[in-house]
């Protein structure tokens, strides 16, 4: 059978299986420590990760309303607000259950959709020091859909810093070079701190957490 255009993507279901598989194995104490997204555990990561799946269009305008139309308020509103309404188990089966969910940010496609889960997943594994590779296929999509409007959204100040992945043929930016593997690099991009000892290169203080 054709795969229709509302089908999710065989390499999305993967990312979210693969990702479920790593919660299922995270202790209590790691559900409760905080992850490279400021403020948030990774309950509220997960809870993030989710919402598509758990809320209504109804519902979700509604949040947008209470929020002002201000859709990063929104979600850290409800992120903080949910991410204790479910027990990990819970979180990680509401994850492998909906691997498959149709979902795509607005403008983004598929891809914005695995950018997404890859984002946020590397968000939980590396702030715990847990080492996942993404896939080089999945990556590989993500690092392509780096439009520069997509990473104006980001807002990182990357003026005079090129990016440059110790681990394949990747580059962004220009001036003074950051090595890093590509998926690292991806973090720094998304305004993300890292742990030390991932970054080399003199602006690598300028990227890592203190």
């Amino acid at each position: 059978m054709a795969r229709r255009e509302t089908d999710t993507p065989d390499w999305v279901i993967a990312e979210r299986q693969d990702l479920a598989t790593v919660l299922d194995g995270l202790t209590p104490e790691q559900w409760d420590a905080p992850t490279l997204c400021a403020g948030w555990r990774v309950r509220e990561v997960l809870a993030h990760i989710t919402m598509p799946y758990r809320y209504s269009m109804p519902r979700f305008a509604v949040e947008m309303i209470k929020a002002r139309g201000n859709f990063n308020r929104m979600s850290d509103r409800r992120a903080r607000a949910d991410a204790d309404a479910l027990t990990p188990e819970q979180w990680v089966a509401t994850l492998r259950d909906n691997a498959a969910f149709p979902w795509k940010p607005p403008g983004g496609g598929f891809d914005g959709a695995l950018s997404h889960d890859v984002i946020h997943g590397l968000d939980i594994t590396v702030a715990l020091g847990i080492d996942r590779t993404v896939p080089a296929d999945r990556l590989s999509r993500v690092l392509g859909g780096l439009t520069p409007h997509r990473v104006k959204y980001f807002g990182t100040d990357l003026e005079g810093v090129r990016l440059a992945a110790d681990d394949r043929d990747w580059t962004y930016g220009d001036g003074a070079p950051l090595h890093g593997s590509a998926q690292d690099l991806l973090l720094v991009l998304c305004g993300r701190r890292l742990p030390p000892g991932h970054l080399t290169g003199d602006p690598g203080p300028r990227f890592t957490a203190v």
